[in-house]
């Protein structure tokens, strides 16, 4: 269908605004394998400067800038300590092992929230067991719903990072979803991290690309590994543009999109979806109903594209190209049949 009463599949689905395409057409560029494009300087140096860390880095996408942070941190033959449905393990294809040759440890995470005890328990000092190299968090957590980790549940985890001598990371890929809904500045989560994955073309609607940041000693020798994976872009100042007007414009609508995803949670619910309405806190909706694949088959003939993520799974995720109207319209589809 080429124009959709909403597209609901992602928030990756949007297209560039006006502005975006007029400061692509108009950016200065330069070689960025060189570091030479001031246009990605520009990006990756305010990225680093609202997440209040040292420097940053441009890369393709979000699941680039995770793998790069975990080859950065860990050796071969390390675990990493993880949420239990984190991002860097079920959709990066298995990326942490065939680049860095290290596996998961996961810890329960109800919610996305992983326990701090539990975070420090998973941590491995027998010479008879792989050795922790790394703790990664996820926030919003994508699988559990787009589920907010609370401040002191980071501030913890960190805590334990410390006394075990471990680096921390962030697949932020949602961050910003995370701060609008805590209703504080993104530093007071990123600050706690020693490297975040900030992903662009999410929630705040770039057409491309995610930023590394952490310190500027870390970001040398991401450098080259983003090398290694192919990730060097050369003139990226015409994606960086986009970028830029999207951190400076995107995170204002956030509060919107999560106030439309619960208006729809809502509606699913009272319509007799299974939905799990605590775990709707940001942009994302997950329902669990029978031979998912069938139904969303059905309602994108009627206009209305969502994502069978399972059997019995489907994921409707909001964002700032999806308005009142456009809601009211996909509500009245979802909820006829039901």
């Amino acid at each position: 269908m080429s124009h959709p009463i909403a597209d609901l599949r992602s928030d990756t689905v949007t297209t560039p605004t006006p502005e975006m395409r007029a400061a692509m057409a108009s950016a200065a560029v330069g070689d960025d394998v060189y570091g030479e494009d001031p246009t990605v300087n520009e990006l990756q140096a305010e990225v680093a400067r609202l997440t209040g860390h040292e420097a940053g880095l441009f890369m393709p996408s979000g699941s680039m800038t995770n793998q790069v942070a975990i080859a950065l941190h860990t050796r071969r033959g390390e675990e990493v300590v993880c949420a239990e449905g984190s991002h860097i393990y079920e959709w990066e294809l298995g990326m942490m092992a065939a680049f860095s040759g290290v596996v998961p440890r996961f810890v329960p995470a109800p919610l996305g929230v992983p326990d701090p005890e539990q975070v420090r328990l998973a941590v491995r000092h027998s010479i008879h067991q792989s050795p922790t190299g790394l703790i990664s968090l996820e926030n919003t957590h994508n699988k559990a719903g787009g589920t907010v980790i609370p401040l002191e549940v980071i501030r913890q985890i960190r805590a334990v990072a410390d006394a075990e001598g471990l680096p921390l990371h962030l697949d932020g890929a949602r961050v910003f979803n995370a701060a609008a809904a805590l209703d504080v500045p993104v530093a007071e989560i990123t600050k706690h991290f020693h490297t975040v994955s900030v992903c662009l073309s999410k929630g705040l609607g770039a057409p491309v690309g995610s930023v590394l940041v952490g310190s500027a000693a870390a970001m040398q020798g991401a450098h080259r590994y983003r090398k290694m994976l192919g990730g060097g872009m050369r003139q990226a100042g015409v994606l960086a543009a986009a970028a830029v007007v999207a951190l400076r414009d995107g995170p204002a609508l956030l509060k919107e999109d999560h106030r439309r995803t619960r208006q729809l949670a809502d509606a699913l619910a009272n319509a007799g979806f299974d939905v799990n309405l605590a775990a709707v806190q940001t942009n994302i909706i997950y329902a669990t109903l029978p031979n998912a694949a069938e139904q969303v088959a059905k309602w994108a003939e009627q206009g209305v594209l969502a994502s069978a993520l399972g059997p019995d799974s489907v994921r409707f995720v909001l964002h700032h190209q999806t308005g009142d109207e456009a809601l009211a319209g996909a509500i009245g589809v979802l909820t006829g049949g039901m």
